[in-house]
Order: C-alpha cells, then sequence, then structure tokens
C-alpha cells in the first residue's frame, strides 16, 4: 500500500514537471547565434614603469605584474602571465595549475587596433574560441590603452539549455563550459557555482517570457541578466549590463 501511494505520488510529480516543461517558453535547447549577437569588452593596460603594467579587465581591482612571461599572484587566487613575443603578447591565466584561458593579442594597422586571439578552457576540458578585435579609445602607446571590442568572431558552438529547477525555478546549463546556474525566484541571493570571487545571484520572474538575474560581488558592484524569449518562442535574448560599461552584451539564440 505505502509502495503505491508513494509510486502515485512519484508519478504525480513528474507530470507536473513535465507539463511544466511543456508550457514553460524558457525551456528547451538554444544554440547561440552569433551573427545576431554583440558582445562588447573592454580592458585597460597602463604602465606601471619599466616592465610592469597594469591590467584591468572589469574585475574588483586591477592586477599589476610584470611582463616576463612567468606564473604571478592574480585576482580571486589566480595566477596572471604575460609573455612578450614579435609583435605579439601571450597572456594566460591559471587556477590552481589548471590553464583558466590563454589569450595571443597582436597590435594591428597603425595600432590603434589589438586583436585578441582567446580561448577559455572549462573544467571538463572543453575550450572557448573568440577572435575579438578591439579599437584603441584615447591616448596609449603599444599594448597600453584603453580598448574598446563589439567585433568578434567566435568559432565554438554555444549551446544554452534550459530545464526546470525544483518548485518553479529553472537550470541553466552551458555544456561548453561544463557549467550549470540553478535559480529559484524568491529574490534571495545564492553562491554562483562559476564564481572565483564571491560572486552571489538572485533572480526574479518578470514575466512568463522574461527573467531577470542579478550577480553580486563582495565590492558590492552587480550585473544583470535579461533574458526574454520572443512571442513564437523561436528566439531567446539574453542581454547583460556589466558596472561601467555603457553598452551591453546582446546574445540571441536559436530554439533547436
Amino acid at each position: 500500500m505505502h509502495k503505491r501511494l508513494f509510486l502515485l505520488l512519484s508519478l504525480a510529480f513528474l507530470a507536473t514537471v513535465a507539463v511544466r516543461a511543456a508550457t514553460d517558453p524558457m525551456v528547451g535547447d538554444w544554440k547561440l547565434n552569433p551573427q545576431k549577437s554583440k558582445l562588447v569588452d573592454e580592458m585597460k593596460v597602463a604602465s606601471a614603469g619599466g616592465n610592469k603594467y597594469s591590467f584591468d579587465f572589469g574585475g574588483p581591482q586591477a592586477e599589476t605584474i610584470v611582463v616576463d612571461g612567468t606564473d604571478q599572484p592574480g585576482m580571486a587566487g589566480t595566477t596572471l602571465s604575460v609573455a612578450a613575443g614579435e609583435g605579439n603578447w601571450v597572456v594566460v591565466r591559471k587556477k590552481d595549475g589548471h590553464v583558466l584561458l590563454k589569450a595571443i593579442w597582436t597590435l594591428l594597422k597603425d595600432k590603434g587596433q589589438l586583436q585578441d586571439d582567446y580561448t577559455q578552457f572549462a573544467g571538463n576540458g572543453q575550450a572557448t574560441h573568440i577572435v575579438y578585435v578591439y579599437d584603441r579609445r584615447g591616448p596609449g602607446e603599444g599594448f597600453a590603452g584603453d580598448w574598446v571590442s563589439t567585433t568578434q568572431q567566435m568559432d565554438t558552438v554555444y549551446v544554452l539549455n534550459v530545464r526546470p529547477y525544483e518548485d518553479g525555478g529553472l537550470s541553466l546549463a552551458i555544456p561548453a563550459q561544463g557549467y550549470t546556474k540553478n535559480v529559484k525566484f524568491d529574490g534571495h541571493d545564492y553562491p554562483d557555482p562559476g564564481s572565483t570571487n564571491g560572486r552571489m545571484t538572485s533572480a526574479r520572474r518578470v514575466s512568463e517570457r522574461t527573467v531577470e538575474l542579478t550577480d553580486t560581488r563582495p565590492d558590492k558592484s552587480a550585473r544583470t541578466q535579461r533574458i526574454s524569449v520572443s512571442e513564437d518562442g523561436k528566439t531567446l535574448t539574453m542581454t547583460i549590463r556589466v558596472p561601467e560599461r555603457t553598452d551591453p552584451n546582446v546574445l540571441v539564440f536559436d530554439r533547436q
């Protein structure tokens, strides 16, 4: 009797999840459309005298290291190294000896542009490859300057999986990065599983087709992600606003 009751309750729960998955417009597999997306990135490089430079990638604070190719202490328990080559710099960030990213910077044209051949490595070994082109804003010499990019070429297939999570929440997974974020729409802050700097995430459901996530770091700066699904259910748009940046990142996904 108890086994039968448990089975009936389990089947009822699964049926509820199945109905919610079928009716929630957010749920599904979404593939990034690079042609319709816009990634805005800014990094500031400043000479600190001799072969020492300050690097501001939008983190809580700038990192100052010697450009000699050695691993040196960076933000959030990582190491940062920059090696100068013939016309390029090779930037590598590691965590516990594991390479998180590698970027090859090359000055273009009249040195008013910089190409960033960027590869990010997930914990599962998968790599995401993007080639950015930055424009120099304001004064600067060599690799030093305020660099802003609105042009990029993504070679990696980037898929977002959205699934129901617990009672009314959503699970957002990016297999290429080995990353999953589970959110509850209760307004409370929860630790971000992919954060290396103590980032917390809260979520709210704006409407049936729109949710908003707010990521807050210990320094209180906040990043917002607004995720909306089109009326026909075929397109998902993620608008990401980062502090101190005028233009947001806009990622457009097509339903698979």
